[in-house]
């Protein structure tokens, strides 16, 4: 008898490792179907259409988990897409050192390649992201403005320049944001009236140890480097073919 309840005992282990691991392949099939669904749906926006990729913490509440991060279409060309985030997703400042600096060597940048790349997305999600060669000339840098925008760089993930943010939006009003709560638990400044907020531009501004910004009323101007009250709203150009 003790015998055959082991063999019970046993035979119900078995059956439960079978159900676990069909779940498993259940749950990656649909993962699977999700980011493909996900991916048809950016294929088929338009210009200026909103769409979902990856996750990040936005509503201030970590017990809940991340949320998912919308984005702006903001270009599509040769089986690419560009996209910028539609909020403020966090707070940094531009250098953690207030110094003189290019995109190429400051903080922010290493922060996007590195700690939001893997906070935000998953490895499928990762591997839809180009490393792009970002331009960093002076035609991408106000032209009034003296500073140098340094050496190009290779990033997945970056800030627009000057110029991208003057091409890429109709004018000040399409270039409002609002930060998201987690941001503004971040110190992100927000104007009490339009609730938007400034956010980063990866061009120097007047001086070298000034980067450009955007203005919570959308207006392109440029900040002191180290200020940690500006927003950061990630940019990223995604392999549509993938």
């Amino acid at each position: 008898q003790q015998e055959q309840e082991i063999k019970k005992d046993n035979s119900e282990l078995d059956s439960k490792e079978e159900s676990k691991e069909e779940n498993k392949e259940e749950s990656k099939e649909e993962n699977g179907k999700k980011d493909e669904s996900i991916l048809e749906k950016i294929k088929s926006a338009n210009i200026g259409d909103e769409v979902i990729f990856g996750n990040y913490e936005q509503d201030g509440d970590i017990s809940n988990g991340k949320e998912a991060i919308e984005w702006i279409v903001l270009a599509k060309e040769e089986g690419k897409a560009l996209l910028v985030s539609k909020y403020a997703l966090d707070c940094k400042p531009y250098n953690t050192e207030y110094k003189d600096i290019t995109w190429e060597q400051c903080t922010l940048r290493a922060w996007l390649n590195e700690d939001f790349m893997k906070e935000a997305f998953q490895k499928k999600e990762k591997d839809c992201i180009i490393q792009s060669k970002v331009d960093n000339s002076k035609e991408q840098c106000n032209s009034e403005w003296g500073a140098n925008g340094g050496n190009d760089t290779e990033d997945r993930v970056f800030l627009l320049s000057y110029h991208e943010a003057e091409t890429y939006f109709e004018d000040d009003e399409s270039r409002k944001c609002k930060p998201t709560e987690y941001a503004e638990q971040q110190k992100c400044y927000k104007d009490k009236d339009t609730n938007s907020c400034w956010w980063w531009l990866r061009s120097p501004g007047i001086c070298q140890n000034d980067a450009a910004d955007v203005y919570d009323l959308g207006a392109l101007g440029c900040d002191d480097d180290g200020d940690d009250s500006v927003g950061v709203r990630p940019a990223l150009w995604i392999n549509l073919e993938s």
